[in-house]
């Protein structure tokens, strides 16, 4: 009996001053972080991390990002939000906790061009732009309610729920209105039948530098569906390469199938060269088909194809 009471004192004895260490080392902590001064937290809201960090430092405070956020009227980089909020009363050592900005969200526009209007609003959408100011204006190229351009370009880099203003095609335009053709990389020739039936004076360059065959059109100016009056000065820029050389400019062969699917898809394939850009194809092709072009190689050229608005494929010629 007496063995057993000597344990029992042992084991209590043993508890008191396991509690009475762990009150002291608690004593211990209270009184250290008690002893640190106490600060007033700054407003660190629009300061960049190292101005933050310069306002902290003095005051012994620390700094700690808890997050991101996009925020176009914060500079990237800035301090959106902090926690705990300015004027705080905290002790040295605490983190003061902030939301940094990423600045404007970007987004790249998707080509519209060739897309009637509602699908180009939808397309617009799902890339988080919304439809600006729709005008119309008569064209030869596209049928009526199919956009002609817009604004900002496609693959643009525009801040995200920006408006993107388009022109749609009215159509053909009556006989009184007379459309630039689209004359590039056609034939001289063309253009002067052209000329001649609508009285239109031409003024012709030529590059001697071209790889195309003579008399093929490189520019135009105006371009094409642009209004064309009595005043209208229109210049062309012509290969000037001897038509009866012996080597021949070099043709390329540009071949793209739709993926399959359910329903037609919108294709358009643009040419990029020393002379600007041009539409080499843009119409609704069934899923599987293939589309085969035959481009002049002239020079460094470049090729993109766009699949309902957007750009699925690049490659050089």
């Amino acid at each position: 009996m007496k063995k057993n009471v000597t344990v029992v004192e042992f084991l209590v004895a043993l508890l008191v001053l396991g509690g009475l260490g762990a009150l002291g080392f608690r004593w211990a902590v209270e009184g250290l972080v008690h002893s640190r001064a106490v600060q007033a937290v700054p407003d660190i809201t629009k300061k960049s991390i190292a101005g933050a960090l310069d306002q902290l430092a003095p005051l012994n405070l620390a700094l700690m990002k808890e997050g991101s956020e996009f925020n176009a009227q914060v500079p990237i980089g800035s301090i959106l939000r902090q926690r705990p909020p300015a004027g705080t009363k905290v002790r040295e050592g605490k983190a003061i906790r902030v939301v940094v900005s990423q600045g404007g969200e970007t987004v790249f526009a998707p080509a519209v061009a060739g897309l009637p209007l509602r699908n180009a609003e939808m397309m617009l959408r799902q890339g988080q732009l919304t439809l600006g100011e729709v005008t119309e204006s008569y064209s030869l190229r596209l049928e009526k309610g199919l956009v002609l351009t817009q604004d900002p370009a496609a693959e643009s880099s525009v801040e995200r729920n920006s408006l993107v203003n388009v022109v749609v095609s009215a159509g053909q335009p009556p006989e009184e209105i007379v459309l630039m053709p689209d004359f590039l990389r056609k034939n001289l020739a063309e253009a002067s039948k052209w000329a001649s039936e609508v009285n239109v004076p031409l003024a012709i360059t030529k590059d001697a530098s071209s790889l195309f065959p003579y008399g093929t059109i490189l520019a135009q100016d105006p371009l094409a569906d642009a209004v064309v009056d009595d005043e209208t000065k229109v210049k062309l820029t012509i290969s000037a390469r001897p038509s009866d050389a012996k080597d021949k400019a070099s043709m390329t062969s540009v071949q793209y199938q739709v993926p399959q699917g359910s329903q037609e898809s919108l294709v358009r394939v643009v040419l990029i060269d020393a002379h600007g850009e041009r539409e080499l194809f843009n119409g609704l092709r069934a899923p599987g088909s293939k589309i085969d072009l035959s481009v002049p190689q002239a020079g460094r050229a470049r090729v993109k194809i766009h699949l309902n608005g957007i750009l699925v494929e690049e490659r050089d010629l």
